[in-house]
């Protein structure tokens, strides 16, 4: 799949989610809720990539695929990158880009109410505990 058959496929998954816009920051499509973003489709070193954010306690857990590295200037805030350059799986880079937007949009909320959302409340992260607390993102507005 080529770069722009692969970022069109990506805009969808995206723009299919409540309040979302895309801009472009240092030269790489970002997807953003409000003003937080939750992927980017760069190129890092020749390679390109889907990054999004899956929490630091999840990040191991996904280091330990190949497919995957941390994502270089973010990556200490929990975020992977997706090699593009293998088979992409688009079902589960969906449920990747849900659960980022999912983490990115729970803080904002949780920053503009004061209060923290049942999944940092327990102390986990991640799209995984999002999905554990019943959490909407699979529905669409």
């Amino acid at each position: 799949m080529d770069d722009k058959k692969i970022l069109a496929k990506l805009r969808e998954i995206c723009m299919a989610l409540p309040k979302t816009s895309e801009t472009v920051t240092f030269g790489h499509p970002t997807f953003q809720v409000g003003t937080k973003t939750f992927s980017v489709l760069e190129t890092y070193k020749g390679e390109l990539s889907i990054c999004v954010k899956v929490g630091k306690k999840m990040q191991p857990v996904f280091l330990e695929d190949q497919r995957f590295y941390r994502t270089p200037y973010v990556g200490q805030h929990g975020w992977v990158s997706l090699r593009a350059n293998t088979r992409l799986n688009w079902k589960e880079i969906g449920e990747l880009i849900r659960g980022s937007y999912e983490l990115v949009s729970a803080k904002k909320k949780r920053k503009g109410q004061g209060t923290e959302s049942a999944a940092r409340r327990d102390g986990s992260s991640g799209s995984m505990a999002l999905h554990a607390h019943g959490s909407t993102s699979t529905r669409r507005r």
